[in-house]
């Protein structure tokens, strides 16, 4: 075992219940051969990530592989919407693409664009999770949540819950990226990790596959095989945290996703 999971691997071991873990990819339609390759490593170990989707990024020949890697329901993917193109909107103050400068109309249009994006892509393998770009939102985008039938919020484990009895939250603790930069070595991931093991029941990762290199696939090399062998550790994929399990198909359809293209703007990784 890599001596860097030390820390994670005593946290597990003093324990007395398993802890439940879910890995969310962002930013999925950008960076596809970076996708692909978190996947590949993912599938490996055995362990389904779930990936958040931006819909206006998604191609046609992305969503059929895709489906294709659905076909396995051992490691299949999850996946769920992630915004809609991943802009910011906010005139002042941090980025945000569904912030206090868009008029709920114009939330409820985009969120409503993206969601029949997704589910023509993948019929009902999408997940009713709704992930926002650099982890904000407002008040408004719950209420457009809660009428186009969305179960949950997907956002940093620090945001003020909205309190929506029919919209659970399924916040991530661990920022990967930012807490294991390029070139540094993982010893602040590590730490963040067996902290979160420590005083919660369970513990949401995020990770960002377009800025992620070769090292980090090596670090989840060591990590994930932890994650699946140890007694106090449970794996799993979001939906599975949903407050009412929706039936899912035999198989999903591709029917109509036109090619996109939307450049990343500047800071993209959210």
């Amino acid at each position: 075992m890599p001596d860097w999971l030390t820390p994670i691997l005593a946290a597990l071991d003093a324990r007395a219940t398993p802890c439940a873990f879910f890995f969310r990819d962002d930013d999925a339609g950008w960076d596809d051969a970076r996708l692909f390759a978190l996947l590949d490593c993912f599938a490996h170990h055995g362990i389904p990530p779930d990936l958040a989707v931006i819909p206006a990024a998604l191609t046609s020949g992305l969503a059929a592989r895709l489906l294709a890697r659905m076909g396995n329901d051992a490691v299949r993917p999850g996946v769920h919407q992630h915004g809609y193109a991943h802009i910011n909107h906010e005139t002042t103050g941090r980025k945000c693409e569904f912030g206090a400068d868009r008029s709920r109309a114009a939330q409820h249009r985009d969120i409503r664009s993206g969601l029949a994006i997704l589910e023509a892509a993948f019929d009902r393998l999408a997940d009713p999770i709704f992930t926002p770009p650099w982890n904000r939102c407002s008040a408004d985008t719950a209420a457009c949540l809660r009428t186009l039938g969305f179960q949950a919020l997907s956002r940093d484990v620090t945001a003020t819950a909205f309190g929506l009895p029919v919209l659970a939250e399924i916040p991530v603790a661990v920022d990967w990226c930012r807490l294991r930069p390029p070139g540094a070595a993982p010893l602040a991931l590590a730490e963040r990790i067996a902290e979160c093991i420590a005083n919660a029941p369970r513990v949401g990762i995020m990770i960002h596959h377009a800025v992620m290199d070769r090292s980090d696939i090596i670090l989840l090399d060591g990590l994930l095989p932890l994650l699946r062998t140890h007694p106090m550790a449970r794996c799993m994929r979001m939906r599975e945290l949903l407050p009412v399990a929706r039936p899912m198909p035999r198989s999903g359809v591709l029917r109509g996703v036109r090619p996109r293209s939307v450049s990343r703007p500047e800071g993209f990784a959210g």
